[in-house]
């Protein structure tokens, strides 16, 4: 069963989503920018994630971080297996914090076909689901990639995104379709019309029962995803910054009514270990305010 608390707060409560679920080949990369480099930390998986999990807790325990803004965080399942304070990282975000834990659950993107990429195989995952829901996770969030707008491939990458969330639905957990437009595609705006046009076929498919959320990336026509907010089986239309920085997402994110934020990069551009606690607690702070403020209505 869907715990109904954090639905109600999902659903129609004020805030965004921080992601904080970068996994293994893009982790060096977000310790990179945050003022750790590969000199670091041991050369190995372990040790990388020992340093990733150590600047997660950070940004986790800060103050400034708490549910009043921050409605969710989406895990990568490195981190779930964690504990943070003594707790398991998901008891931890929803206890202390009244953030709703959600989980990364996608291995990663195929090969190009078809201007787009589907996910990889995930040949694991009804353990992964039955592990998610033992741990307190609210919901799963899987990418996808666009980079041309081919019908075909298009189509390919919803009917194995919802094909998946009913999957999800199934083992209790509410699933976020993540099909990212790249948004330096020179079709951007073709590709998305073939997308939208795509999610609502396959929203109009679910029962009335099985509830879904859609991430996507910010679009090029104001207010495009009208259609998919006003859906009754989509439970919020969350947009990610795509590669925006975090100053030009909040604009384009304040002029679509009813998308709210799921920013990684561009809720954590302005950190760094380097930081004072009290530097870090101000940048951080300064983050959310200006996020929330470009999610709330408009």
């Amino acid at each position: 069963m869907v715990n109904a608390t954090q639905m109600e707060k999902i659903t129609n409560g004020d805030g965004f989503i921080a992601a904080l679920d970068q996994s293994g080949g893009s982790t060096p990369k977000a310790l990179k920018a945050y003022g750790v480099g590969e000199d670091s930390y041991t050369v190995g998986e372990e040790s990388m994630y020992e340093a990733v999990h150590t600047m997660r807790t950070r940004i986790i325990t800060s103050p400034s971080f708490n549910g009043d803004r921050v409605l969710a965080a989406i895990l990568f399942e490195n981190t779930m297996d964690r504990e943070i304070k003594g707790k398991p990282t998901a008891t931890f975000l929803w206890e202390e914090k009244q953030v709703i834990p959600l989980l990364k659950i996608d291995k990663g993107l195929a090969d190009k076909e078809n201007g787009v990429q589907l996910m990889k195989p995930m040949p694991a995952l009804d353990d992964l689901l039955k592990r998610s829901v033992a741990a307190g996770i609210f919901g799963t969030k899987m990418r996808s990639l666009i980079s041309e707008a081919n019908e075909e491939g298009i189509k390919a990458i919803v009917d194995q995104q919802f094909e998946v969330a009913k999957q999800i639905i199934a083992a209790g957990l509410v699933p976020i379709v993540e099909p990212e437009v790249d948004i330096n595609s020179s079709d951007k705006a073709e590709s998305e019309a073939i997308l939208k046009a795509n999610i609502l076929k396959q929203l109009d498919t679910l029962e009335e029962s099985q509830k879904v959320m859609l991430k996507l990336s910010l679009p090029t026509e104001d207010n495009f995803y009208k259609e998919c907010i006003d859906h009754p089986n989509c439970v919020r239309v969350v947009a990610l910054s795509g590669g925006y920085s975090q100053k030009d997402a909040n604009t384009i994110l304040s002029r679509n009514k009813g998308v709210i934020a799921s920013f990684s990069r561009a809720l954590t551009e302005t950190l760094t270990f380097q930081q004072t606690e009290e530097e870090y607690d101000a940048a951080l702070d300064a983050a959310i305010a200006s996020i929330f403020a470009a999610s709330v209505d408009k």
